[in-house]
């Protein structure tokens, strides 16, 4: 664990977004966005709506993923819309290897929020977070070879394609699914 890290931000401010550590009693919200978005969530992140099927399994997934927070493991925030002050994403910071130092990064917005350039925000804080907090040397990012959005956004915050990895994502129905990588390093981003 690095003594380092104990005092880095637990809230990063963008001008429409309020990006925070998730806190206790964050469950019920999150739960909520997690059905509100089970269509699109299905797809992309199926573990979500098999694991926050209720607001009590929603508390249980903040909380471990405050453990993680807290053990250096990973960083998980929700992405509060500043104004309104309700729950509209998620952005994690996981795969941490200390090491390098590198990590990836996923996320998702709820769908009604997509093509307002709020994740385009959020995603330019994080990986400013990343270089200049945690000191990483290198994000990794990857989205289904079909999520144009995703692939766009990471181009537009700086990411570049490294490469395909081929057959990597099955879905529920089981089929499997190539993944984009993407990549970014602090060199890279100016740090």
């Amino acid at each position: 664990m690095n003594p380092k890290l104990f005092n880095i931000d637990t809230a990063l401010i963008s001008s429409r977004t309020v990006v925070r550590r998730f806190r206790e009693g964050d469950g019920e919200s999150f739960y909520k966005l997690v059905q509100g978005n089970t269509m699109y969530l299905e797809d992309h992140f199926p573990f979500l709506v098999e694991q926050v099927n209720s607001a009590d399994a929603g508390e249980a997934f903040i909380r471990r993923k405050l453990a993680e927070w807290l053990l250096q493991e990973s960083f998980s925030f929700g992405i509060w819309r500043r104004e309104e002050a309700d729950l509209v994403g998620y952005i994690h910071l996981f795969e941490l290897d200390w090491s390098v130092p590198r990590a990836e990064v996923s996320y998702f917005l709820d769908q009604e929020q997509a093509g307002k350039g709020l994740m385009t925000e959020v995603l330019a804080r994080i990986v400013q977070f990343s270089f200049r907090q945690l000191r990483l040397n290198k994000l990794a990012l990857r989205t289904l070879v079909d999520n144009y959005p995703s692939q766009r956004l990471a181009r537009k915050v700086g990411f570049r394609r490294e490469g395909d990895l081929r057959g990597e994502f099955a879905k529920p129905s089981g089929a499997l699914f190539d993944l984009m990588l993407f990549g970014l390093t602090r060199e890279e981003y100016g740090e």
